[in-house]
């Protein structure tokens, strides 16, 4: 009840005023039935805005930390996150990839929308990464289809490291559904779950004509900082060696 309040009568029409959000492709998700909606990821506004446009919910996943942290700010903390379609990842197996999956099972399982991430975080610089291939495998074990979805705008309404950017209307395109049907029973094979998951990666790319990176969006950052570390160091050191120049010079 309460993710239909906050859609419907909180939140919703106020972001929907607001930012006016345009849809295309929203016949492309089923009207009843499990699908996986798997799209890119370019502000913590996707989750917020992809939603909107869809009249079903959309359940996505999230740390267990945001619903067990204790007193008053833990409780609507809580309150929000579940009004907001998110449920905590199952943390009774040995990994958060494992406790990720297993809830997103328990969704499909109940015949619900399930919203995924497959780059496996929020890009940094705008571009689409490499897709994992947990969604892949929920797409084959849970026998559901994937909607590739695309989210265009929500990095100017929200950019990374950011509260607020400005206002813009951001898109949302759902492409047509893929059926990988023809790959049941090799859920356990790891060049068909790279497939998979590269096709759709494919759909998404071309949905929200982002550049896209062979590479985990995860490694990228790294990379990105490491190499923030190494210029900062540099410039630092050139500064020092033109502050000894310049006291030669005086001397």
């Amino acid at each position: 009840m309460f993710y239909w309040f906050l859609k419907w009568i909180a939140i919703g029409p106020v972001l929907k005023l607001v930012f006016r959000p345009q849809v295309s492709g929203a016949e492309h998700v089923p009207a009843t039935g499990p699908a996986i909606l798997a799209s890119n990821h370019l502000s913590y506004a996707d989750w917020l805005f992809m939603p909107l446009t869809l009249p079903r919910r959309v359940t996505f996943v999230a740390k267990a930390e945001y619903f067990t942290t204790p007193g008053i700010k833990g409780w609507f903390q809580k309150m929000f996150f579940s009004g907001a379609g998110q449920v905590p990842i199952d943390r009774s197996g040995a990994s958060a990839a494992e406790g990720a999956l297993s809830s997103a099972r328990r969704i499909l399982g109940e015949g619900d929308l399930f919203g995924i991430y497959p780059e496996g975080t929020r890009s940094h610089d705008g571009k689409l990464y490499r897709g994992k291939t947990g969604v892949a495998r929920l797409a084959l074990e849970c026998k559901v289809p994937v909607i590739p979805t695309a989210v265009v705008g929500t990095d100017v309404v929200a950019p990374p490291g950011q509260t607020f950017g400005k206002l813009t209307r951001p898109i949302v395109r759902f492409g047509k559904p893929l059926d990988f049907s023809r790959y049941e029973g090799m859920e356990n094979d790891r060049y068909i779950l790279r497939s998979i998951t590269d096709e759709i990666m494919y759909e998404i790319m071309r949905l929200s004509g982002q550049e896209y990176v062979d590479q985990y969006a995860s490694k990228a950052k790294e990379e990105g900082k490491r190499l923030e570390r190494e210029e900062k160091a540099a410039a630092e050191a050139r500064e020092v060696e033109d502050e000894l120049r310049g006291q030669a010079k005086a001397s």
